[in-house]
């Protein structure tokens, strides 16, 4: 059954409510946006895994400092990032390959708020559709072969996408239309476009690699709302937010990603939307935006399919299939 977000256990719960403590020594995670609020409380509770963490972040010596005493450098490394930028993309997997072989799990947390006005990164892509999803998309592939060496019958690998549930407001634009390019730009629009391309990257992954024990979901980041959420003239970029949602910690907002990290229930599955620690139900609502349901164009096989393509021309990749 959903939990509500007054009853959801915290990510340290879910750890041990799984019997995961310590139970993932030797093996490897790599978590982007570890530097954020809700990063922070993620590589808290997958330290407590047992996991070696890899956190690429913007500014190493930044990232130090705010992870505080999450951080424990005797079993985490951090990588430089920056994900306006495909070349810089490329070079953190570089690093990330050269520290292991074998990845078990993957953490796509890393987020771009929404903009007020159209901000186009140095490649030339729309900045939510590239931080969201374009980064994560070119680190997934260039993990890939990592992730799939790591996989074993015990434990096999997984790709969290935290998404949100802002998604609902809009599904993908046409392909000559990712960044905006027939102009119309919508700050709310091109965020919910972003965090649909999240879930629709998790679903391929399934779909593709499932069979190979490499599985992937999609969570909820449950609306958690900072100083970064408004404009500059202080108007908040999520209107009509519900109150008992508005006021969630980053510690409950990081609770559902924790669940499909290491979550016994998610073992050897995928390719689920998951909010408030439940696999989301589908209702096509907007009365319903901020409860555990998901939209109907979240499961979109088509869709799915066709802007994975669109992400590989975009990165300069052959598809493997």
């Amino acid at each position: 059954m959903p939990h509500s977000v007054r009853h959801e256990p915290t990510p340290l719960e879910i750890v041990k409510d799984n019997n995961m403590e310590g139970k993932l020594l030797g093996k490897w995670a790599v978590i982007t946006g570890s530097s954020s609020a809700t990063g922070i409380e993620i590589v808290r509770a997958l330290a407590a895994t047992g996991l070696r963490l890899i956190l690429p972040v913007p500014n190493q010596a930044e990232a130090m400092v705010t992870l505080g005493d999450a951080y424990h450098p005797n079993r985490m490394e951090f990588v430089t990032i920056d994900h306006t930028s495909l070349d810089s993309v490329r070079e953190a997997a570089k690093h990330i390959i050269s520290k292991t072989e074998r990845i078990s799990l993957l953490v796509c947390n890393e987020t771009a708020t929404p903009s007020p006005d159209l901000q186009l990164t140095k490649d030339g892509f729309e900045v939510q559709f590239a931080t969201n999803h374009l980064s994560h998309f070119l680190l997934f592939q260039l993990l890939k072969p990592e992730l799939l060496a790591a996989s074993r019958p015990r434990f096999q690998s997984r790709v969290i996408v935290v998404a949100c549930e802002e998604h609902k407001k809009h599904g993908l634009n046409e392909k000559s239309n990712y960044n905006f390019e027939k102009g119309g730009y919508d700050a709310a629009v091109a965020y919910a476009q972003s965090k649909t391309a999240n879930i629709y990257m998790a679903n391929e992954i399934e779909r593709r690699y499932g069979t190979r024990g490499l599985h992937a979901l999609s969570t909820n980041s449950g609306r958690i709302i900072a100083a970064a959420s408004q404009s500059d003239d202080g108007k908040s970029l999520h209107p009509n937010l519900q109150p008992e949602t508005a006021g969630k910690s980053c510690v409950r907002g990081t609770t559902t990603t924790i669940w499909g990290a290491i979550g016994s229930e998610w073992e050897s599955k995928g390719g689920r939307y998951l909010s408030h620690c439940a696999d989301a139900r589908t209702r096509d609502s907007e009365e319903d935006i901020y409860g555990t349901t998901c939209a109907k164009h979240t499961y979109n096989p088509v869709e799915e399919a066709r802007l994975w393509q669109d992400s590989l021309d975009i990165v300069g990749l052959l598809d493997d299939q």
